[in-house]
């Protein structure tokens, strides 16, 4: 009788076989769309980052040695110069790197 029992449990197993098949393979999707999602994030957070920076040594050398300083770091730092603005001894300027724009100000006090 004790074999009976064993046999039908197996048989009743077998059709459950390979059930986790399918969400492990949608968790496996999910983990790695989450992770594109990230990445691409990452990368704009950093460009971002690199226009900031670059804004901000841009307007440092305009301030203290005019336009065409500044032009020359924007290109050094591979960032357009979209716009130049001095007002007396304060310079603000305007770079853009791929989509990303970033504003900086910088005073001459010397």
């Amino acid at each position: 009788m004790e074999r009976r029992g064993k046999a039908t449990r197996r048989k009743a197993n077998r059709g459950d076989a390979g059930q986790i098949l399918p969400m492990v393979a949608i968790v496996l999707v999910v983990v790695a769309l989450m992770g594109l999602v990230v990445v691409r994030l990452g990368m704009q957070v950093d460009r971002r980052a690199q226009a900031q920076a670059a804004a901000d040594a841009v307007a440092l050398a305009g301030a203290a040695e005019g336009e065409d300083r500044a032009g020359s770091v924007a290109e050094a730092n591979r960032v357009v110069l979209e716009s130049f603005e001095a007002r007396g001894h304060e310079v603000e300027v305007v770079v853009r790197l791929g989509d990303e724009r970033a504003t900086a100000r910088a005073k001459k006090q010397w």
